[in-house]
């Protein structure tokens, strides 16, 4: 087949997995020929099957692939069973392993001991292990129970037992153009599942006409220009020489931000150290991570830099300003790109200038100087230089607030509000709340790095609770009056609008991007889900295209109690309170990969007084997260079947939400909360340094849901915006203007309501 073939079928493909993560199929209009308006078999066939994975077709749709030939259905059908892992390895380590096998500590001991010094008897196991007679169950597991060796593997069976179908729209050129505007322009900083998106559909599409709205956004077309030999087309995105320096240390780690080389180094030494003495890598992998990292750059690579860093507009005194957070970075990048040896050039006098200020710091330092005047509480000429940046004005208005003063420091800031992102607006209404209060510690996640508590600002000590309400009211009277004036000043003829009640549970994309690719529809982080039935299902799978090997991955969870105790099922602790462990496996099998399972029992849980389940996953071996693991859980109001023979848990059409794991510093994951007495899931993702459950923050996951919990509903933020309008909420869809979840999926077209 010739290359350009396969290549347009290539990205046929990625564009099918594109719509489906927004609910939808893309057929291109040229791929419909004239049909009858009578569904016909095939299409009737393609149906059912979308059926058993968990998916029905709107009406639109059922028409469009009616009026696609069959090579197209056959298509569509391999991209949904790939990404709904119907081709994958489901077996766990446990056979119908709802009933627990009743292996314990002493069958781990003795079997270890008959191992270590050769006993005679028991039976000899494929891995070379031996059994001791009246231990382990054999005919209960699918390998070996010591070692977490698995010897069988089984195609999929356990298909639409899902009691809810997830509706697919039809999606044509239009909207995938669409889609991809809206990427380019949103005003939030995009997560791995859009960043992926954005990949692909630059590849197929030319680039549109619009105006970029975020740095990262802007380093991925930037990359698409640069692999296609366009660097001159490259230059004119550069605006600032972070920039290049963001683009730079992309293509030599993948990060769309800067994280700094020792914190990368740093974790990859923490994600190979191991809780037993002497089996740790740590210091090793850092090592490696430290080589690796090191710089070298072609001449023609590094010819282009010099350009892109000599034909940047803006004084040179304030390009310097701009690198100089970054200086140890800029001193090894200009080593590396040989940039002092171009400067010498005629054609390159500006980066001579450039180097020369830089090198013998002969330039302000705007931060510096806010530093002078506020340790000496000088008001006036602070506030004249915040005013001067607005954006960094907002990033510290809280801390500034304990410093000078509310009213004061509020004030300053009333006069730019206006040119302040929206965005960080919305951040400032929402954490407002969290901030103000001396009694809770926050959560923060530092570039590169797991999430962490910090404790409240000791200034707060100063204020008693009813001065802290007064801030805390103050600051959302003013951020919420400047969104109401922003969208007042939109000129609106509609007179009704309808929002969906869905979207009450789903908050606004700002900040806590996801760092994982979700190949179903996409959630938010801090979206709530419904549990219709009475059990949750968690799955993980793993080592899907890796050869045979020792690769441990657990999957977890913690409960923590109303009385305030706690307990862990994993596996060390097959069976706790209301969850069952299908078994711990430490090694894959060849190419397809393996499969852990956790039964939640919400009827169980709420006997034994749970008040919140954990989801976590860890990787026990050295590193961290295996690429490609899919993690989720199932939800189905009616009952789940687990394979009796060979204890295969997984239905497609039950899953509630999945998430594939791609490039990744953590070392654990926390991706879900159950509140057990709400029947409610909350999708969250929180990495943390630990090599099983035990070493997770619980008050720190505590923390994050709160900050989640605070941010502003998408129902709320349409709310605000009827009232600004002056227009009707309405409880039926026959409205001016309707949201609804199809719509809120695109994140990035959500994000036009920030408006600045």
């Amino acid at each position: 087949m010739p290359c350009s073939i396969m290549h347009k079928i290539l990205i046929m493909n990625h564009l099918l997995q594109i719509a489906l993560r927004q609910n939808a199929i893309f057929i291109p209009k040229k791929e419909q020929i004239a049909a009858s308006t009578q569904i016909t078999q095939k299409t009737t066939a393609l149906v059912v099957n979308f059926g058993k994975l968990g998916f029905s077709v709107s009406e639109p749709l059922l028409h469009a692939l009616n009026a696609v030939q069959p090579t197209v259905h056959l298509e569509i059908l391999n991209i949904f069973r790939e990404v709904m892992g119907v081709n994958k390895n489901w077996t766990p380590l446990v056979k119908n392993w709802d009933t627990p096998t009743g292996e314990s500590q002493l069958d781990h001991i003795l079997t270890f001991f008959y191992n270590a010094f050769k006993i005679e008897g028991g039976t000899k196991l494929q891995c070379g292990h031996t059994i001791p007679a009246h231990t382990f169950p054999l005919e209960r597991y699918n390998g070996c129970p010591f070692c977490g060796t698995p010897f069988e593997t089984n195609r999929l069976k356990l298909l639409n037992q899902g009691s809810k179908k997830k509706v697919l729209e039809l999606w044509t050129e239009s909207e995938i153009q669409q889609f991809l505007n809206d990427l380019l322009v949103s005003k939030t900083a995009l997560d791995a599942t859009q960043i992926d998106s954005l990949k692909i559909l630059l590849k197929a599409f030319p680039l549109p006409t619009v105006e970029i709205g975020m740095k990262e956004t802007l380093m991925t077309v930037i990359d698409i220009l640069v692999e296609a030999e366009q660097g001159d087309k490259a230059q004119a995105l550069f605006k600032s020489p972070t920039d290049v320096l963001r683009y730079l240390w992309y293509k030599k780690t993948g990060f769309l931000q800067l994280i700094e080389p020792k914190t990368i180094i740093q974790r990859h030494g923490k994600n190979n150290r191991h809780i037993a003495k002497g089996l740790g890598k740590g210091a090793q992998s850092a090592l490696e991570k430290k080589l690796e990292l090191k710089l070298k750059y072609s001449r023609k690579e590094s010819v282009m830099i010099a350009r892109w860093l000599n034909n940047l507009s803006g004084d040179v005194e304030n390009l310097c300003e701009i690198m100089h957070p970054k200086r140890g970075m800029w001193v090894r990048y200009i080593r590396a790109l040989r940039l002092a040896e171009y400067a010498k050039r005629p054609e390159f006098e500006k980066l001579a200038a450039l180097l020369h200020a830089f090198y013998n710091e002969l330039y302000d330092v705007w931060q510096g100087r806010v530093h002078f005047f506020r340790l000496r509480m000088d008001f006036n000429k602070t506030f004249s230089l915040l005013k001067q940046r607005p954006g960094l004005f907002a990033r510290s208005l809280f801390a500034n607030i304990l410093w000078f003063g509310v009213d004061e420091t509020i004030a300053a800031f009333s006069e730019v509000i206006d040119k302040v992102p929206a965005r960080l607006i919305f951040t400032l209404n929402m954490y407002a709340e969290n901030y103000f209060n001396a009694s809770i510690e926050r959560t923060v996640k530092p570039l590169g790095g797991v999430s962490k508590r910090v404790p409240a600002n000791k200034l707060l000590q100063l204020f008693d609770t009813a001065q802290l309400a007064d801030i805390q009211e103050k600051i959302q009277g003013l951020t919420l009056l400047a969104v109401q004036k922003r969208f007042a000043k939109v000129e609106n003829l509609n007179k009704t609008m309808y929002i969906d009640p869905a979207l009450f549970n789903m908050p606004v994309s700002i900040g806590d991007r996801s760092e994982n690719i979700q190949d179903l529809p996409v959630a938010l982080q801090g979206t709530r889900f419904p549990v219709e039935g009475d059990k949750v299902r968690l799955f993980m799978q793993w080592g899907v295209g890796l050869p045979a090997q020792h690769l441990d991955m657990d999957l977890s969870c913690h409960i923590a109690f109303h009385n305030n105790t706690t307990d862990i099922c994993s596996y060390s602790r097959l069976v706790a309170p209301g969850c069952k462990h299908s078994g711990d496996i430490r090694s894959i099998p060849n190419k397809v990969g393996t499969a852990e399972y956790i039964e939640l029992n919400i009827n169980e849980l709420r006997q034994a007084k749970a008040k919140y389940v954990t989801f976590t996953c860890n990787a026990y071996s050295h590193g961290s997260i295996s690429p490609n693991l899919v993690l989720g859980w199932m939800n189905s109001k009616f009952p789940m079947r687990i394979s009796e023979s060979t204890g295969v848990a997984y239905d497609p059409s039950c899953v509630q939400h999945q998430v594939r794991v791609t490039q990744s510093l953590a070392k654990g994951l926390v991706f879900g909360i159950l509140d057990v007495d709400n029947s409610q899931i909350t999708w969250l993702e929180m990495p943390f340094q630990g090599q099983v459950v035990q070493q997770m923050d619980v008050k720190g996951v505590t923390a994050l849901l709160s900050k989640l919990n605070a941010k502003l509903s998408i129902g709320n933020l349409l709310k605000i915006k009827a009232l600004a309008q002056n227009m009707t909420l309405v409880e039926t869809a026959d409205a001016d203007e309707k949201y609804e979840m199809q719509w809120a999926m695109n994140a990035a077209a959500v994000t036009k309501l920030l408006i600045d």
